[in-house]
Order: structure tokens, then sequence, then C-alpha cells
């Protein structure tokens, strides 16, 4: 049989995953990159002696990565040294007010029992029924395509759909356990990495308090890169071609096929497009209008995650009581969400972020030095100006300096900041956002854009904008989703002519 040519959009997590299924299935594929390196969200850049990781820090799930590499007979091991978190991370509540958050069951209950006597054993029912959450959500439903309801049909699923509280808030259910707002913040914190206020978001999703509290919080020797420095290696062991500084300008259409893309002034004539770079800007910008599925109406209704506002620092000494985790949870998160999902503003007293991988990794920064990343949760579509950024600098690093007691700001040896329009310029993200889609209900599954392009019939689309939705994990399992269904299609194509 012919040897078809695929080409990637994007060589994020999605898009090098599904080229390593496709290529493990003997397609010629090869992934067109706009920026000089792999990894979109996930590249990482180097200055001053510190290595950063310019977007995902949170390592969680490592079973999803197990299960990527075991598909092509590798170990995670074989590309990346894996490091337990313990304390997992910190959170900070107010002045002279924190809780270290531990690895390991035994060590949760006995901190639940702590602040709410009685709690754990209703911590312990509350793991039970996410693990449950876990193994159907993560082992099942997320490997579906989300082309038709039908697929939802399913013996498992229909048995525990009630267990499964997609009628829920996430904030309501969480409450129904604990009385404590300290173990509720806790627990509505991983929230924040799917893109919706708690009161929003399905209480399906306590599947990632489980991921949290039971799978542990992980990270690879090196950063977060190296992780993709693997995918990559697999990659080009099977076969798949890394074009980078290829900007992708349009997919160039034959009837109702996609006969291949212009990038950078040239024609690259291919068999199949897979979609890794932003669905937005693919449907609105790069296809003819005639061939897009959806409108700019419709892109204008969906309910987007937040985009972020990042520093990343360079610190010329250690810093005290910051752990490679830390969150601030020291002002008003309702006030703070509003002002992200309701009247999206600029917010006037942020919850933030802090990461410095520099406390386990010597490798990151100089030595004596500390590699410090801040994110701040903001809306989607703001204005981003230099003046913007740096009055949310000096109120984060005001804040950062009275907690840890510490002088920072004077030892900063290397600034840089990121957020809207670096998001656009470098992702073409739609409104600049950070995560992709919010996962509400009525953007979850099939509910979601799809994974094909019903008016191009060689056209699919993988990533945060599309099932299962943001994160590394999802990322991942949305290259092999994908994948799958462009192998099926083939099938159907190559057995239909023969």
């Amino acid at each position: 049989m012919e040897t078809r040519r695929v080409g990637i959009i994007g060589s994020g997590f999605s898009g090098i995953s599904a080229a390593c299924f496709l290529a493990q299935a003997g397609f010629e594929v090869t992934i067109f990159e706009k920026n000089d390196g792999p990894g979109g969200r996930a590249r990482k850049f180097e200055a001053a002696g510190f290595m950063f990781d310019m977007g995902p820090s949170w390592y969680w799930m490592p079973d999803v990565f197990e299960d990527f590499f075991g598909h092509f007979g590798k170990r995670v091991e074989d590309f990346y040294t894996l490091e337990r978190l313990d304390p997992s991370y910190r959170i900070v509540y107010g002045p002279g007010d924190r809780l270290d958050i531990p690895a390991g069951i035994d060590n949760l209950c006995a901190l639940f029992e702590s602040i709410e006597p009685g709690s754990a054993v209703r911590l312990q029912q509350f793991l039970k029924e996410g693990k449950f959450k876990y193994d159907l959500g993560m082992h099942e439903l997320v490997h579906k395509p989300g082309l038709s309801l039908l697929e939802f049909l399913h013996r498992d699923v229909m048995k525990g759909v009630l267990k499964l509280h997609v009628f829920d808030s996430i904030s309501a259910y969480i409450k129904k356990f604990f009385k404590s707002q300290k173990l509720v913040q806790l627990l509505e914190f991983p929230v924040l990495f799917l893109g919706a206020a708690p009161e929003k978001t399905p209480a399906l999703y306590s599947l990632m308090n489980y991921a949290d509290m039971a799978l542990g919080t992980w990270y690879p020797k090196g950063g977060m890169h190296k992780v993709i420095e693997g995918m990559v290696t697999l990659a080009t062991s099977l076969g798949v071609k890394f074009s980078y500084n290829s900007n992708v300008e349009q997919v160039e259409m034959n009837a109702t096929k996609a006969k291949g893309l212009r990038v950078n002034g040239v024609f690259e004539p291919l068999d199949y497009v897979v979609a890794g770079a932003d669905y937005h800007h693919v449907e609105q910008t790069l296809l003819p209008q005639s061939f897009r599925r959806y409108t700019e109406q419709y892109w204008n209704k969906r309910v987007m995650a937040p985009s972020s506002l990042i520093f990343y620092l360079g610190v010329g000494k250690k810093i005290n009581n910051l752990l490679h985790h830390t969150l601030f949870f020291d002002e008003d998160f309702k006030r703070h969400a509003a002002e992200i999902y309701d009247t999206p503003q600029w917010p006037s007293a942020p919850q933030f972020y802090v990461s410095c991988p520099s406390k386990t990794d010597n490798t990151v920064a100089p030595e004596g030095c500390e590699n410090i990343f801040i994110l701040i949760p903001v809306a989607p579509g703001l204005t981003d100006t230099e003046e913007t950024r740096e009055h949310y600098f000096s109120m984060v690093m005001r804040r950062l300096e009275k907690f840890t007691g510490q002088a920072i700001s004077e030892h900063i040896v290397f600034k840089r900041s990121y957020a809207h329009r670096d998001f656009v310029l470098d992702y073409n993200a739609f409104k600049g956002n950070a995560y992709g889609l919010a996962n509400t209900l009525m953007q979850t599954a099939t509910f979601k854009p799809s994974i094909i392009n019903k008016n191009v019939k060689n056209l699919f689309y993988t990533g945060q904008l599309t099932v299962p939705g943001p994160g590394v994990p999802p990322a991942l399992i949305s290259g092999q989703v994908v994948a799958k269904e462009l192998i099926k299609k083939h099938h159907e194509f190559v057995n239909y002519n023969s």
C-alpha cells in the first residue's frame, strides 16, 4: 500500500502524540512548527544561566504518561527521571497562615482531621468516589472521539453515570463533605486547571482531586520540557520529521479535500492534515471561508478558560519559605473568579501561583540562585500593556516579599513577562487564552468543537480546544484519539476504493 503523507500543524503535546501513533501505523509524518523548537506552550528558554519552562509546571496523572510511552514499548524512565514532591505544594491563606499538603493518603487524612475533626473519614469516601470517576473518566470517557452521544451508551458508563455527578457542581459537591473553608479551597484548587469557576464545573472533575492526592505531584528532573524532549526522541525514532520555523499560512483545498499546506510560501502536498495549532486560528485564518465548520459567532459564544500573566525571574540569592509549588490564596477567590468569568477585567486583588523548581532541581539555576515562575490567572481578551504588567508585578512582589520576609526585587538578575499578546504572537491563541475552553457541562465531550471537519474530508483537529480538553495528560490522549480516528477513516477509504 502506498505510504500516505500527514502534515501536523504544531509540536505541542497533542501534535507530537498524534505524530507518534500515526508514524507507528505506517504514515509518513511531518510536524510543521512556527517557533524555533518543539513543545508549544511547553517550550523552554534559557537566559543568564537559568532554564525556564514556559508553560506547564505540574506533572499529574503519571499513569497517562506511562501509558503513552508504553504504546511504543518504552518506559518513562527511558527518557527522564521523576521525583515525587513531598510536600506536594504549599497554600498561603494569609499572614502567618499556610498549609503544606503532604504526599500520601494517611498523612492527608491526619492533616484534614487536624483542621476539621471527623473529616478524615469523609476524605476517604470523597477520594473513593474520585477514584471511580478517574478510572472511568481517564481510562474510558476521555478516549472517546466525541462525534456522537451514542459513544457513551457503554455498559460501564451507563451503569456508573449517576456516580459521575455530572449535573452537580464541584463546589456544591465538595461542600457536602467538608465545612472548613480551608479544606474547600484546597479541594477547589485543581479546578483552576480546567478553566471554569467551581460553581460551573461538573463534580465529575473531583477526579482531579484523586489525581492530586492519591497519584501525587511529581517533577521530571531537568524540567517539564524533558517530557517534550523524550517525546521528540521517540517520534524521531519512529520516523517523524520536525520542521521548525515553519509558519503554516494556508490549508490549500481541492474540492472537499485539503491537498496540502502553504508553509513559508512553499506548497507542501499532503494526504491528511492534523491541526494541533489553535483550532480557531486554523478555522478562521488558514481555511477558506466556505470550508469552515464553525462561524466567528460560534467562537465568540464559547466560554474560554483564563489567560495568564506570567513572570519568569532569575533571582541572585536563595529565598526562604517557598516550596517547589506555592499557591497564594490570600485574597478573595470569588471576586477574582468573577473578574475572570462574569465581568472580564484585570483583577483588583488576584490570587497567584509561584513555581520555584530550583528548590528541587539544581540544574535550572546557577548555584546560590532561584528560578521563579509567577502566574496570575486573568480573563482572556483583555488589553495587555507593559504598564499593566508592571502594575501587577509590583503588586505580586510586595505580597511575595512580605510572605517570605526577604527582599527579592533588588536581587533579580533576569526578568521576562508573558501575557495575552505573547500567546497570540507565539501560538495564535484565540483571545490570548492560555488553557483552551473552559470545562463547563455544555463544553464537554460531544459539545466541544469536533475533531473532524465535515466540510473537509481529510482535516482533523487535536489539542486543548477539542476533546478531551485542557491539560497535559488530556493533550497526550487527544493526540492518540485523533490518530485513531484518522487511521480509521483511511482504512475506510482504502477498503472503499479497493
